[in-house]
C-alpha cells in the first residue's frame, strides 16, 4: 500500500520508519532537516517538502496515496484531518488536537472512508483497552495513569519532553474533565496529588489532567472515569508554583518596550531545560485499571528508550498503536466508515488482537492481570 505520513518530527519519523517494512510510504514536511533525518535512518522512505498548512495543495499532494497519517502539531491537526477526509482517503490520526474529531464523522462517511483518531498510547491504547473490555462486561470504572520520563533525574524539574513544552504547559493548564457517578466534572489540571509506586521504577506522583477526550461521549455509561498524569515526585509543586505566579500567562506585557507574553518567554526558557535528546534514555509507565463489580482487569506497561534503534519510548508506544490503527485499515481488519475514536474499534476483537500482538512483535509488551 502506498502511504503517506504527514509530519516527520521524532514521532511521525519513526511511524515513517515502521510502516516502511511492509509499505510503500513518503514523509513529508515543511522542515528539511526533519526530512533528512527520515532519509538517513531509512533510504527507501521517500520524503516531499511541503507546507502542510496549505490544504489547497491536498487534492493534488495526496492523489497518489491509498492512506495517510497524520502526525502534525495538534494546533493544526483538526483542519489537517478535515483536509484529507475531504481528499477521500483513509486515516490514522496522531495529531491530538483539541477540537472535537467527531464533528468530522459525517464527512468521513459521506467520503465513504475509514478514520481512527487519537491512536496513541494516551490517548489512543487506553481507548483500545477500555473499549474492548467494555464489549465483555459491564465496567463501573476505569483509571488511567500515564507519563513519559527521563531515566535520569536532573533537578529541579525532573522531566524532559518529546515535544514542545507548550503543548505541555497546555496540559497543565487546560481544566480536567472527569467522569464521577454519571456526572463531567471539571477540576483544575495539577489537583488531586497522590503517590503511586510501580514496580523498576518507585513512587511517582499522579495528578489531575484533561486525557479523557471522547471517552467521555462514547462511553457515558462507564459512571466514573478518571485519567491522571504521572511524574517523579516534586514535579507538580514547581509547576504550581510556576503557574500560580503568572509564568504561563499568555497576555502579552511590556518589557522595556518590548511586547512579549509570559507563555512565550516560559517556552523558550523550559525548551532547553526539558528538551529530550535523540539519544537520551527515557521510559512510559503506564497503568490502566477498569473495575466491575466482582473483578478487576488491570493492564500496565512499562517500555523504555530502545538503543539498538535510537528510538524514544514514547515514540514507540505512541508511534507503534497508531501504525498499528494504519494497519489494521491497511489490512482490511477494521472496514467501518466514519470517524472512530480507538475504544470504538477495539470493541472488536480481531483488532484488538491485532494491535496487542503488533506492539508486542515490536517489545511494547502490556502485562495483564485480574483480581
Amino acid at each position: 500500500m502506498n502511504i503517506a505520513v504527514l509530519g516527520a518530527g521524532m514521532v511521525g519519523s519513526v511511524m515513517a520508519a515502521d510502516l516502511s517494512r511492509e509499505h510503500k510510504v513518503t514523509s513529508i514536511d515543511v522542515n528539511e532537516n526533519n526530512l533528512q533525518r527520515v532519509q538517513q535512518k531509512n533510504a527507501a522512505i521517500k520524503t516531499i517538502k511541503a507546507d502542510l498548512q496549505d490544504h489547497a495543495s491536498y487534492k493534488t499532494l495526496l492523489q497518489p496515496f491509498d492512506l495517510v497519517v497524520t502526525a502534525v502539531p495538534g494546533f493544526m491537526g483538526f483542519e489537517t484531518l478535515k483536509a484529507v477526509i475531504e481528499c477521500g482517503k483513509n486515516v490514522a490520526d496522531i495529531s491530538f488536537f483539541p477540537e472535537n474529531a467527531l464533528a468530522l464523522d459525517a464527512l468521513a462517511k459521506q467520503k465513504n472512508i475509514t478514520v481512527i483518531t487519537d491512536c496513541g498510547v494516551a490517548p489512543g491504547m487506553s481507548n483500545y483497552i477500555i473499549g474492548r473490555y467494555d464489549a465483555e462486561m459491564p465496567i463501573d470504572a476505569f483509571e488511567i495513569y500515564v507519563g513519559g520520563l527521563p531515566k535520569i533525574r536532573k533537578k529541579p524539574f525532573e522531566y524532559k519532553a518529546p515535544f514542545s513544552p507548550v503543548d505541555v504547559i497546555e496540559e497543565y493548564t487546560r481544566p480536567a474533565r472527569l467522569m464521577e457517578n454519571g456526572n463531567i466534572v471539571i477540576k483544575p489540571a495539577l489537583t488531586e496529588l497522590e503517590h503511586i509506586q510501580f514496580d523498576e521504577i518507585g513512587t511517582l506522583e499522579t495528578f489531575n489532567t484533561d486525557g479523557l477526550r471522547s471517552l467521555l461521549f462514547t462511553m457515558p455509561h462507564i459512571k466514573n472515569q478518571k485519567e491522571k498524569t504521572l511524574r517523579y515526585p516534586g514535579h507538580a509543586d514547581l509547576i504550581i508554583a510556576l503557574k500560580e505566579s503568572g509564568f504561563f500567562n499568555d497576555k502579552k506585557i511590556n518589557i522595556d518596550g518590548n511586547e512579549i507574553s509570559p507563555l512565550q518567554f516560559t517556552s523558550k526558557i523550559l525548551f532547553k531545560e526539558w528538551k529530550l535528546d535523540e539519544a537520551e534514555e527515557e521510559l512510559t509507565v503506564m497503568k490502566v485499571i477498569l473495575k466491575s463489580a466482582n473483578k478487576t482487569i488491570e493492564y500496565s506497561l512499562l517500555d523504555r528508550y530502545d538503543a539498538a534503534t535510537q528510538t524514544s519510548s514514547m515514540s514507540r508506544t505512541t508511534g507503534y498503536t497508531c501504525t498499528a490503527s494504519a494497519n489494521l485499515i491497511a489490512n482490511n481488519i477494521f472496514t467501518e466508515k466514519g470517524v472512530f475514536p480507538p475504544e470504538l474499534v477495539g470493541k472488536h476483537k480481531p483488532a484488538f488482537e491485532f494491535v496487542i500482538d503488533y506492539l508486542k512483535a515490536r517489545n511494547v509488551k502490556w502485562n495483564k492481570k485480574e483480581y
